[in-house]
C-alpha cells in the first residue's frame, strides 16, 4: 500500500503517494490524480520508488482559492516544492497529458532536478499551424462547459482530442464496464475544463532551454495515437528537439489499459540509450 501525505505550499495543499524502493520516479498527471495511476504507479514499484500526486485543485489537493487557475509553471513548482519535502535533489519524472506539459516547465524552470523527462504526448498546441484554431477551440470548450455543463463539454472535448469511437479498448483504457463518475470526478472534470485547459494548451515549450538542459528529455506516443491530436503535438515537439519519439503501448492512456506493457518500456526508456 502506498504511504499518503500532505504538504503545504503557496496557496494549495498537495497530496502525494509514495510506494516502492530504488531510484526516485514521479509520474505526473493533470488533471489525472494518483489515483488513476496506481495499476501503472505498482507495477513500476517493484524496482522505483514511485511518486503520484494530485495535482493542485484536484481530488485530494485543494486550494485555497478554489477558483485559481492552474497552469504548468504552478504545477511545475509543487512538483519541485513535493522533491524538496522528499529531501531528493534529482529524479526521473514519467508524465502524460496535462502532466507531460507539467514535466517540459518542470526542466525549463528547474533543470537541475530531473534527471530524465519522459513526456508521453503532451498537448501542446501551440507548436501546431492551426495553434490560433486550437485555441479558439479551448475556448468554446470553456464557454460550453459554463453555459450548458460538463456533459456537452467533454464531447466537444473528446472529438476535438480525436476520440471518436466508444470502444474503451481502443481508448487505451480496460474494456469492462466503467463505473459512473462520481461526484468527485464531476468537480474534477469541471474543474479541469473550467481552470485548467486554457493553461496547459497556451504553454509553449522553452526548446532551447529542453536542448541546453542537463535533462534528458523523451518525447512518448502511443502506438495506436495516430487519430489523435496528441500525436501531432508530439511529434512536432520532437521533431523541434532534434530526437525521435518513442513507441508506448495503447494510445493516450494506454498505461490504463496495458500497465504491465507499459511499464516495462517505461524501464528500458529510464535506463537510457
Amino acid at each position: 500500500m502506498p504511504t499518503s501525505r500532505t504538504l503545504d505550499v503557496a496557496g494549495a495543499h498537495l497530496h502525494y503517494e509514495v510506494r516502492g524502493s530504488g531510484p526516485l520516479l514521479l509520474v505526473l498527471g493533470a488533471p489525472m490524480s494518483a489515483a488513476q495511476f496506481a495499476p501503472l504507479a505498482e507495477a513500476m514499484a517493484a524496482d522505483h520508488t514511485v511518486v503520484t500526486t494530485d495535482p493542485r485543485g484536484i481530488a485530494n489537493s485543494t486550494l485555497d482559492d478554489p477558483e485559481q487557475d492552474s497552469t504548468p509553471e504552478l504545477r511545475a513548482d509543487d512538483v519541485a516544492a513535493i522533491l524538496g519535502a522528499l529531501g531528493a535533489s534529482t529524479a526521473d519524472v514519467f508524465g502524460s497529458s496535462g502532466g507531460a506539459v507539467t514535466g517540459l516547465a518542470l526542466v525549463a524552470r528547474h533543470p537541475d532536478r530531473v534527471r530524465t523527462l519522459v513526456a508521453h504526448e503532451p498537448p501542446v498546441t501551440e507548436l501546431l499551424p492551426e495553434a490560433a484554431e486550437q485555441r479558439a477551440v479551448v475556448e468554446d470548450i470553456i464557454a460550453t462547459c459554463h453555459a450548458q455543463g460538463l456533459g456537452a463539454a467533454f464531447g466537444k472535448f473528446m472529438a476535438n482530442a480525436g476520440f471518436t469511437g466508444d470502444d474503451p479498448a481502443e481508448q487505451g483504457a480496460p474494456a469492462q464496464p466503467m463505473a459512473p463518475p462520481s461526484a468527485q470526478d464531476l468537480r474534477d472534470g469541471e474543474r479541469f475544463l473550467t481552470h485548467e485547459l486554457r493553461g496547459t494548451t497556451r504553454f509553449v515549450p522553452d526548446v532551447e532551454a529542453l536542448k541546453a538542459s542537463s535533462s534528458r528529455v523523451v518525447i512518448g506516443i502511443g502506438a495506436a495515437s495516430g487519430h489523435l491530436l496528441t500525436y501531432r503535438t508530439s511529434a512536432v515537439l520532437a521533431e523541434r528537439l532534434g530526437s525521435e519519439p518513442v513507441g508506448f503501448p495503447g494510445d493516450h492512456g494506454g498505461f490504463l489499459g496495458q500497465p504491465a506493457e507499459f511499464a516495462e518500456v517505461l524501464k528500458k526508456v529510464l535506463v537510457g540509450p
